[in-house]
């Protein structure tokens, strides 16, 4: 079964599991919002990523909500990631499996703290072909894919 791991952040990226694993960054296209240039959401790109999967793979995505003390313009830009994830999942028909941190986390990095660092070092330890794809700290988004996408594949869609 294919399965598919996606950590909606704004740094997110698609971990894919199609006999083996791939990660891909979130697509954002840049864009001039106010007197401010940003990244933002690329939807049409993000179907790109999903289409060939189309009913046939199961998702597992990180369920997000809104924490007291985060801006409100971040928690917008997250929520916008999520709600467009779910939209492009349903539109190609695959089962999809919300999943809180706290859970795929709590398993993924058992024995561990709970931070970035350590789903990065996780990931390289359970992905060591991917090495060259996690090897940067920015590269937490990757991490948390893979780990979402294996937390759904072993824990949740089996």
């Amino acid at each position: 079964m294919i399965t598919i791991g996606i950590d909606p952040g704004k740094t997110g990226a698609v971990a894919i599991f199609d006999g083996g694993w791939t990660v891909v960054d979130c697509p954002t296209v840049t864009a001039k919002i106010g007197k401010s240039i940003k990244q933002i959401p690329d939807p049409g790109l993000m179907s790109e990523i999903l289409r060939p999967y189309a009913g046939r793979a199961r998702v597992a995505l990180e369920k997000v909500h809104a924490m007291p003390g985060q801006g409100v313009s971040s928690m917008f830009s997250f929520g916008t990631n999520y709600g467009i994830w779910q939209g492009i999942v349903a539109a190609f028909e695959m089962p999809i499996t919300l999943v809180t941190p706290q859970s795929w986390k709590k398993a993924m990095l058992a024995g561990m703290g709970k931070g970035k660092d350590e789903a990065r070092i996780r990931a390289l330890q359970l992905f060591p072909a991917l090495k060259s794809s996690l090897g940067r700290k920015r590269d937490i988004g990757r991490a948390d894919a893979l780990l979402i996408g294996k937390y759904g594949r072993v824990s949740v869609i089996g």
